[in-house]
């Protein structure tokens, strides 16, 4: 992961995403620093909206009728109104009961809808708009906040989430291009564990969401989701609060926040506003439901992870039904440290790449650190263990290293810079990982070939077959058939999403092995004879072409 924000030019407009490990250059934004025209910092009633200029650069306005962000004018220029439309939460809440209050230099407002309480706080001197969600429950939709760009201020169409595109080809939301190139908000390639922050730059204005930690989201750390969309209308960036789309988990409730609006120079946000980096102590006593202090909240600890493979990144992840939290594990020894934690009792998750390979319960106490020995990752639990005959990919929870698996995360299958979803495989060719497709599709390439040699000793063995995935679309799961002689039962599937996920730029889902017990009976005696291996997706659900039952492989071995 590059140490610094990733920037795609066209001219002098660039659209950001700062990966989680943007460092020390954020500084050079400063969006804390203090204004010289800080005495301004105050609030007004213009009769619709209440005004708040925080002293700095920035003055915005929020609806007395329904909490939208109707303003957004940074040194004198407009930011807010795409395609006609406020910024708000979901596509924008009714008739609400709006509040404000200052406390010295922090001014507060307070949305009310039903269940669902929202605020906006800004700080004197600052160029920046902290903002709180409180889903309490399902009566209230609301998944996103979308902060609504006027057209033309940070025009980019470079980004796969430009929607522009001409021709639609997928459910309203999949575009391509004259050139083939495939386009949809969808495509944000980064999962919510690589970024602190989505916004765009003209060289001397940036404008951001600094996201939240996500405790109160669902998904994990790998969850891909929705982070900004460009169109002739203008632009959208979004801090995703819950989105059902390739869901892992159940909807969390609760406060989520602070995440943060912020605009700079034209340099990142400051690392001072990076979710686990952020203290908001001056909020303690402004009285947000649900908000807890500091002091409320504790740390987990490891001093370190032994049988780790260091060829892959490991994370450790804290869940239970209330909240989510995560952090990596040290490249040299496995430390980690995960602070910021609500108390509670919670499922702790090592992960090898995106695959689980230890788990273990841990208890976190307000105001305390729970201190874990080293955790020992047992042989057994990492499948790249096993001796294999043979070995496509190794095991690390992701499509990675397949062909198109890249692409895959910020394009849809149909796109002109995809390889042929076709083509067979040779082991021992040294190709075989980077020539196996990425994903398989009932209706696309379904029955691909792997061929594959055996000595004399193997052939007279039964062997086991394995077949890694990491997600399915419409109960997709692998069926084999070995030398055309035998043939493996249907598998039942596993618990995956039931929404879209291939072509919207997500292999996250449930990741399972299948196994297959194959006798020695259906190999080759001739040991200068290529056995063939013929994986085909089974399921009698989905629709046709990139929409037909399908899954993504994570890896495929035959144990010796």
């Amino acid at each position: 992961m590059s140490e610094f924000p990733v920037h795609r030019p066209v001219g002098r407009r660039t659209f950001v995403l700062g990966t989680a490990a943007a460092a020390g250059t954020a500084a050079l934004a400063g969006p804390l620093a203090q204004s010289a025209s800080a005495a301004t910092f105050g609030w007004s009633d213009d009769g619709s909206n209440y005004v708040v200029d925080t002293g700095a650069s920035l003055v915005f306005k929020v609806s007395k009728t329904n909490g939208d962000l109707t303003s957004l004018v940074y040194k004198g220029t407009q930011y807010q109104g795409y395609g006609g439309k406020n910024s708000h939460i979901e596509s924008g809440l009714g008739t609400s009961t709006v509040s404000i209050k200052q406390s010295g230099t922090t001014i507060l407002i307070s949305v009310a809808y039903g269940t669902l309480k929202h605020y906006y706080a800004a700080r004197s001197g600052e160029n920046n708009v902290y903002l709180w969600t409180n889903k309490a429950d399902d009566s209230v939709s609301a998944t996103r906040y979308i902060l609504r760009v006027n057209a033309g201020k940070f025009l980019n169409d470079e980004p796969d989430s430009y929607t522009y595109a001409p021709t639609t080809i997928e459910a309203q939301d999949v575009f391509a291009k004259s050139d083939g190139q495939t386009r949809s908000k969808h495509y944000a390639k980064a999962r919510v564990i690589d970024y602190n922050y989505v916004g765009w730059t003209t060289g001397s204005v940036g404008l951001y969401i600094v996201r939240s930690n996500h405790e109160k989201a669902s998904g994990g750390p790998f969850y891909r989701s929705l982070l900004r969309h460009q169109s002739a209308d203008g632009g959208g960036l979004y801090e995703i609060l819950y989105y059902g789309e390739n869901q892992t988990e159940a909807q969390r409730f609760g406060l989520q926040g602070p995440y943060v609006i912020a605009f700079t120079d034209g340099g990142a946000p400051s690392s001072a506003l990076y979710p686990g980096t952020l203290t908001t102590s001056w909020a303690d006593s402004l009285g947000i439901s649900g908000y807890v202090p500091a002091s409320g909240r504790g740390k987990v600890a490891g001093v370190g992870i032994t049988g780790r493979n260091t060829a892959h990144p490991y994370t450790v992840g804290l869940a239970n039904s209330a909240a989510q939290y995560w952090g990596t594990a040290r490249s040299s020894d496995g430390y980690f440290s995960i602070g910021g934690v609500l108390p509670g009792t919670y499922t702790l998750t090592v992960f090898k790449g995106e695959l689980a390979v230890y788990t273990s319960s841990v208890s976190v106490s307000a105001g305390g650190t729970t201190t874990l020995n080293s955790i020992a990752i047992p042989s057994s639990n990492d499948p790249s263990n096993a001796s294999a005959i043979w070995r496509i990919n190794d095991w690390n929870g992701t499509p990675s290293g397949f062909k198109n698996a890249d692409l895959m995360t910020y394009a849809h299958p149909s796109d002109a810079r995809a390889s042929s979803w076709t083509g067979n495989v040779i082991v021992g060719s040294g190709t075989e990982t980077s020539s196996f497709p990425c994903y398989l599709w009932k209706d696309v390439n379904s029955g691909i070939i792997v061929y594959f040699k055996l000595t004399a000793a193997q052939a007279a063995a039964a062997h086991t077959l394995r077949i890694g995935v990491t997600t399915a679309y419409a109960n997709g799961r692998p069926q084999v058939v070995v030398n055309d002689t035998w043939t493996s039962a249907v598998p039942s599937p596993p618990t995956q999403p039931s929404t879209r996920s291939l072509t919207v730029g997500s292999y996250r889902g449930n990741n399972y092995t299948f196994t297959y017990n194959v006798p020695a009976s259906a190999w080759l005696t001739d040991t200068s004879a290529y056995n063939t291996l013929k994986i085909y997706v089974a399921s009698g659900s989905g629709s046709t072409s990139f929409l037909s039952a399908g899954t993504s492989i994570d890896a495929i071995d035959l144990l010796s």
